[in-house]
């Protein structure tokens, strides 16, 4: 089951619209002109398109599974007395004072230039439950980080 802002289940839906009505006739019709140019087994063109659209078919199946599997949270009932999905948070690192402001999202939102992370990643995994004030001791790539919770918004 993957959670999900209501924002985030719309632009999958209209993402998968795309793909289907769009795309998909796109790819077909770049089959049907290779296709008539003759010879299928020495044709790169075709080998091309049939490639895409094993590519777009696949994107579309994982689209249809993260939909049928996606919980939608209603953000009035988000609370902010712990960290949870949906909440920014904004943190400090306790070692150099470094402060940063996260969004935690599902892997579907997740958009590091925006601030969003995914509920899945070390860091998120690592503040989930804690309140303000709690020190997240959190091992990332780069080994162990400590993080101060500062404020939890919605």
């Amino acid at each position: 089951m993957a959670y999900m802002s209501e924002e985030g289940y719309k632009k999958l839906m209209a993402e998968l619209k795309e793909l289907e009505t769009v795309e998909r006739p796109k790819i077909s019709a770049a089959i049907a002109e290779a296709r008539d140019k003759g010879d299928l087994s020495e044709n790169a063109e075709y080998d091309a398109a049939k490639e895409a659209q094993g590519m777009l078919e696949m994107r579309i199946n994982k689209l249809k599974t993260v939909i049928a599997d996606a919980k939608i949270i209603d953000e009035s009932k988000l609370k902010t007395d712990s960290v949870q999905i949906l909440n920014k948070v904004e943190l400090k690192n306790v070692k150099n004072g470094m402060k940063m402001t996260y969004t935690i999202v599902s892997e579907s939102e997740a958009n590091l230039k925006e601030g969003k992370i995914s509920v899945n990643t070390p860091i998120a995994q690592g503040l989930l439950g804690k309140k303000v004030g709690d020190i997240a001791e959190i091992t990332v790539p780069q080994g162990k980080i400590a993080l101060e919770v500062v404020n939890i918004s919605i």
